[in-house]
């Protein structure tokens, strides 16, 4: 079949053929000469290094401005205090000297350093001089005693004041994860537990809650690897309803079947609470799945559910089964439990919806599964700063108060399009934006590019920061 294309390919051809040769060669002569004279770069370029006041981090100001309005500086000042022996850096100015960091991705400690001669970084952040990376570790180390829990009571009276903007929540998910941080050093309480991918290697195995609404950090402990999941959970969901606001009427957990203990199910009980946790296929209820009957949905899906009474439970409880065969593509296993041509999942909840819905409600605890890889690979939280674990657990929680800090500014401040982004796409598309500081009319001026594509987000978002009170 022959196409235009085609016919448009044999008409130059023949054009070619019959042009006669005095015609082609100087044709050909000047494309090639137009050839090279477009792979060439300028010849006389000079470099010089001249340029004071220029920044690739021009983004950064609208954090700033919203770190202004959140009176972040005041607040570090006069609820974080201790003395300290090198008087030559405020406690606020060295936690802003780790959290900015964090933001902008530099990663380890020792790579903080770049910022030292930044001139329009240190301009925009109000920092006068920058901490090398020795002082920063000493700094971790000595607040740990000292202010941890200053740190951790600021972040908390923050956090309650943020969860209640643009509007009053009634509603809250929480969502209980665990991860593993590989170590490869020789940390203090590095321990060999449960690690997947790195079999046989210590770790920390941090124990983390986040809201599952709003995606904000709700409360975490720094923990050592050989530490099980379920450990300190009741101390931790405890801490996690101090920190309520009074307007929340329903509070749900979902949870992975670490978190599968008779002992976390009363408590929530306790706390008339609702959940869904994925339940640990026992015999006993192996033995069911089996002769239950299926509601089968057009996605292959089938759904059915029973009540039982586990070992040491006080009461029955309601058990969601979902069901779909075992797919022929190796590739697309679920790590679910398999039996016969199907792999299952069992979730047991005391919610009265149907057993479709409860599975699309647990599924939305996807969620922090990404937080958390967003985390260890836009956050430095798998990059631990020293070998004390008292300063790791500081680094920890300032670099979850950074992620806070961050998420209320994409939900309040940036326009929709950018509110799930991830941090790493947040920096590229806003917060790396060349700069360049100048004084016009005897007044400081960031000029960006003219032909910015971002330039209507950017004003966008300045508004928005304006209208942010706490």
């Amino acid at each position: 079949m022959i196409t235009q294309n085609s016919r448009n390919t044999i008409k130059y051809a023949v054009f070619w053929y019959n042009v006669p040769y005095f015609i082609v060669i100087p044709i050909t002569y000047l494309l090639v000469r137009l050839m090279e004279h477009m792979k060439r770069g300028p010849k006389s370029l000079q470099i010089v290094f001249t340029g004071s006041n220029l920044t690739h981090f021009g983004g950064l100001h609208l954090l700033q401005k919203f770190f202004q309005k959140l009176n972040l500086r005041y607040f570090l000042s006069h609820y974080i205090r201790f003395s300290q022996r090198n008087n030559r850096y405020s406690v606020a100015e060295e936690i802003l000297a780790l959290l900015y960091p964090i933001m902008l991705g530099l990663g380890r400690i020792e790579t903080f350093h770049l910022l030292k001669h930044n001139g329009v970084f240190q301009y925009l952040t109000g920092l006068p001089a920058y901490p090398n990376p020795t002082t920063l570790r000493r700094f971790l180390l000595r607040m740990s005693p000292l202010a941890l829990n200053k740190l951790r009571r600021l972040h908390d009276k923050i956090h309650l004041t943020m969860i209640q903007k643009p509007t009053l929540p009634i509603r809250v998910i929480f969502d209980l994860d665990s991860t593993v941080l590989v170590l490869y050093g020789k940390q203090e309480f590095a321990k060999i537990g449960y690690n997947p991918r790195k079999r046989g290697r210590a770790s920390y195995h941090p124990l983390l809650c986040f809201n599952g609404i709003t995606k904000d950090f709700w409360h975490g402990e720094l923990r050592p690897g050989d530490t099980h999941t379920a450990t300190g959970i009741l101390e931790l969901l405890e801490a996690s309803f101090a920190k309520l606001p009074s307007s929340v009427r329903v509070v749900i957990i979902r949870a992975d079947k670490g978190f599968y203990d008779h002992k976390t199910v009363e408590y929530l009980e306790s706390r008339k609470a609702l959940f869904a946790i994925v339940a640990k296929v026992t015999k006993p209820i192996k033995a069911k799945l089996s002769s239950l009957s299926y509601k089968k949905y057009t996605s292959g899906i089938e759904v059915s559910e029973f009540t039982y009474q586990p070992m040491r439970w006080e009461k029955e409880y309601r058990f969601i089964v979902i069901r779909r065969p075992i797919p022929d593509d190796p590739s697309e296993q679920l790590s679910l439990f398999s039996m016969g041509k199907y792999t299952y999942q069992v979730i047991v909840t005391n919610l009265k919806l149907k057993p479709l819905n409860i599975w699309k409600l647990y599924n939305g605890r996807a969620s922090v599964e990404l937080i958390i890889k967003e985390l260890k690979e836009d956050y430095p939280l798998a990059k631990i700063p020293t070998k004390h674990f008292a300063a790791n657990e500081v680094y920890f929680h300032l670099l979850l108060f950074a992620y806070n800090l961050i998420n209320w500014f994409k939900r309040l401040c940036l326009p929709k399009e950018f509110q799930n982004m991830t941090l790493k796409t947040l920096r590229m598309q806003l917060l790396f934006v060349p700069g360049e500081l100048v004084r016009t009319h005897n007044k400081p001026v960031l000029k960006f590019p003219s032909n910015f594509w971002y330039k209507d987000k950017i004003e966008y978002t300045l508004k928005q920061i304006e209208k942010v009170k706490l």
